[in-house]
């Protein structure tokens, strides 16, 4: 009888034990897919990956557009709770530079959600920006913010998401800011040896 009630308590316990484990995507436009179908968008591209590699990994795409560091920070904890992410990837400062905000606001919403999710258990991976030159001094000030927060914080860094396609115009749309449906796959290809150490 013991021996059945076992075997009975593991068929319950078994489909919650081995659900997925969740990515938990926190971005702006760029992760948002702005301009294209959300589906074509690369974290979409990055849930047929971990399909494909049958990585037992769920991807929740909370990125909006417009979105700040300060937007995002607001909306982490309950983000947090919801999903309980096993990996957070933070691509959010691009709408901090280019309203050019207080860099040190960026620092500490980026440092405030790092620390959250490390206490949730989460592995973090910050996915950093850079601005157009134009920008002047706060460009390179802001691009350097990325790698110090992530440094100091000890955290997983891409130092720029749009890398490989940044060069190429041919591959954003007609506002020369958001990729084209094109970009996606370039863009998972750039983020993913950062991203795949953390998938344990």
């Amino acid at each position: 009888m013991r021996t059945i009630l076992f075997l009975l308590s593991l068929l319950v316990v078994a489909p919650s034990a081995f659900a997925a484990r969740t990515i938990l995507v926190m971005g702006d436009s760029l992760s948002a897919g702005y301009g294209i179908r959300p589906q074509q968008a690369w974290p979409s591209l990055m849930q047929e990956r971990l399909r494909e590699l049958r990585l037992d990994y769920s991807v929740a795409n909370l990125s909006i557009s417009g979105e700040t560091s300060a937007g995002g920070r607001s909306r982490f904890a309950a983000a947090l709770k919801e999903h309980q992410p096993a990996v957070v990837v933070l691509a959010l400062g691009a709408n901090d530079g280019l309203r050019g905000l207080p860099l040190q606001q960026m620092e500490n919403n980026l440092a405030a959600m790092i620390a959250a999710a490390r206490k949730a258990g989460a592995r973090v991976l910050v996915a950093g920006m850079r601005l157009p030159p134009n920008y002047g001094p706060y460009a390179e000030q802001f691009f350097q913010r990325f790698g110090e927060v992530a440094k100091a914080e000890k955290t997983a860094y891409l130092p720029f998401l749009l890398e490989p396609v940044a060069t190429r115009p041919e591959l954003f749309q007609a506002d020369r800011l958001h990729p084209t449906a094109e970009a996606q796959p370039l863009l998972l290809d750039h983020l993913w040896p950062a991203l795949r150490p953390l998938l344990r």
